[in-house]
C-alpha cells in the first residue's frame, strides 16, 4: 500500500547526494507532469507548498518540514504542539520582539509559563529544567544584539534531560550561515519572509523536523508516543518514526489552528531561495566593508561584531535598512528587560542589503554629516556643510534630524 504521507517526506537518499547550492534550485521538485516545465508551477492547493517544505527541509538536513503563515505562527504552533497548560518552556531573553511578546504575554494566558535565561552561560538552561519543561528555545543570532549562543552546549544539556531543542534559525539563512541541526537542534524554525524569500515581499514561516530527537525515550510527550483519544487513534511516534513531530504538528496544530501558508507565497519564497547563496555572499561582503567603515568613523561609539568573518546585521532583505530597536521592534519590552537583553538606547541596527557598497557608505556618510550639521561640536567630513549637502530639503527635516540625534546623545 502506498504511503499517503510520502509527499511530506524528504527523499533523503537523493538529497544527501546534492550540494547545498543545488538543493536551493532543485530539492522537492520534479518536472510538471502536465507541461513538463522545470519551474515549480503555482497550484491553488498543496503541491506548491509541499515543494517548498521539502526544499527547506533538505537545506537544513531535516526529514520533513511544515510551512505556515508566518515565522511568528511557526514559533507559536511549535510550542502548541509540545506544551500544554501547566507546562513550561525555557528561552533565551535575546529574541525578536514579537517572539518575546508572545512568550511574555500570550503563552501565560494558555497556562504555559516561560523561564528566561538572561545570560550566555549554557549551564543557566540546566538550572531551569524541571519535570514540566517541554522545550528549550533560542535564536541562532539573538535579535537585535547579534549575540551568539553556544548551540551545541545548550543542545547537549537539553538532550541530557530528554527535552527537545528548538532553534529559530532565521538568521542562519536556511543553513547557509548556520546548519542548526548539525549543532544539535531538533526543531528548526524560519521566518521565510527574511533570508529565504529575500526581498521582503512575502510573509511565511517554515518548521523543520530534524528527525533526530528520540521521542520514545522521553516520557514528557505521551500525546506523541501513545495512541490519541481523538479521531487520530494512533501513536505518532510508532506510525511515523523520524517525521513524527512534523506530522503531529501538521495534523493536530497547523490544520486545526488554520495558520497555513498560501501557495502563492510558497512560490515567491521558492524563487527567492534559488538566489540564497548569491545574496548571502554579497551581503557578507557588504557587511564587512560597512563594519570597517564604521569602525574608523569618529561618530561611531561601538560596533557589535562577534568576531566572525561576516556581520549578521542583515535580516535577509536585499534593501539596506537602519532601525532603532529601543523605540521600535523591541519597544514592547520593559525597559529593564531591554537593558538585560543588551538593547540600549544608543543601538542602531543596520540591516545590510545587496546594493553597491559605495552607495551604502555614501548614505551613512550623509547621515553622519547631518548629525554634524545640528551639533557644531561634532566633526564632519564635508567642508561648508549645509542642509543641501546632506540631502536635507527643509527646516522641518533639520528639526527631525536634530530631535532624533538629541535622543541619542
Amino acid at each position: 500500500m502506498a504511503d499517503p504521507f510520502s509527499p511530506f517526506k524528504v527523499d533523503l537518499p537523493l538529497e544527501s547526494q546534492r550540494g547545498f547550492n543545488t538543493r536551493q534550485v532543485h530539492s522537492g521538485a520534479i518536472p510538471d507532469p502536465a507541461t513538463k516545465a522545470r519551474a515549480v508551477p503555482i497550484y491553488s492547493t498543496a503541491p506548491t507548498v509541499e515543494v517548498l517544505e521539502k526544499r527547506v527541509a533538505a537545506l537544513e538536513g531535516g526529514t520533513a518540514a511544515v510551512a505556515c503563515a508566518s515565522g511568528q505562527s511557526g514559533v507559536f504552533q511549535t510550542v502548541l504542539c509540545l506544551a500544554h497548560a501547566g507546562d513550561n518552556i525555557i528561552s533565551s531573553i535575546n529574541l525578536y520582539g514579537g517572539t518575546y511578546s508572545l512568550f511574555k504575554c500570550i503563552l501565560p494566558r494558555l497556562g504555559i509559563s516561560v523561564k528566561w535565561v538572561q545570560d550566555s552561560d549554557p549551564e543557566s538552561y540546566r538550572k531551569l529544567i524541571d519535570d514540566h519543561t517541554k522545550l528549550v528555545f533560542v535564536e541562532t543570532v539573538g535579535n537585535p544584539r547579534i549575540s551568539i549562543p553556544d548551540l551545541r552546549a545548550i543542545a547537549d544539556i537539553a538532550h541530557e534531560n530528554k527535552v527537545p531543542f528548538a532553534v529559530d534559525n532565521t538568521f542562519g539563512a536556511g543553513g547557509f550561515w548556520c546548519p542548526a541541526i548539525e549543532h544539535g537542534a531538533d526543531i528548526v524554525i524560519h521566518s521565510a519572509t527574511k533570508w529565504l524569500g529575500g526581498h521582503g515581499t512575502t510573509v511565511g514561516g517554515i518548521i523543520v523536523d530534524s528527525g533526530r530527537f528520540n521521542w520514545k525515550e522521553s516520557d514528557r510527550f505521551p500525546h506523541l508516543t501513545k495512541p490519541s483519544e481523538g479521531p487520530m487513534a494512533f501513536s505518532y511516534v510508532s506510525a511515523f518514526g523520524n517525521v513524527a513531530f512534523a506530522l503531529a504538528l501538521r495534523i493536530e496544530v497547523v490544520m486545526e489552528v488554520g495558520a497555513v501558508m498560501n501557495p502563492f507565497a510558497a512560490h515567491q519564497i521558492l524563487v527567492g531561495i534559488e538566489t540564497l547563496s548569491l545574496r548571502c555572499e554579497r551581503i557578507a561582503s557588504n557587511s564587512m566593508r560597512i563594519a570597517e567603515f564604521l569602525s574608523e568613523h569618529p561618530l561611531t561609539g561601538w560596533i557589535s561584531y562577534p568576531g566572525m568573518l561576516i556581520l549578521h546585521y542583515s535580516v535577509g532583505d536585499c534593501k539596506t535598512m537602519a532601525t532603532h530597536p529601543w523605540g521600535s521592534t523591541h519597544s514592547i519590552m520593559t525597559e529593564e528587560d531591554r537593558i538585560r537583553a543588551g538593547i540600549t538606547e544608543d543601538l542602531i541596527r543596520l540591516s545590510v542589503g545587496t546594493e553597491d557598497v559605495e552607495d551604502i557608505i555614501a548614505d551613512l556618510t550623509r547621515a553622519f554629516d547631518a548629525i554634524a550639521l545640528v551639533h557644531d561640536s561634532v566633526p564632519t567630513t564635508v567642508d561648508g556643510l549645509t542642509p543641501q549637502t546632506c540631502d536635507i530639503k527643509s527646516d522641518v527635516a533639520v528639526k527631525e534630524v536634530e530631535s532624533s540625534v538629541a535622543k541619542m546623545l
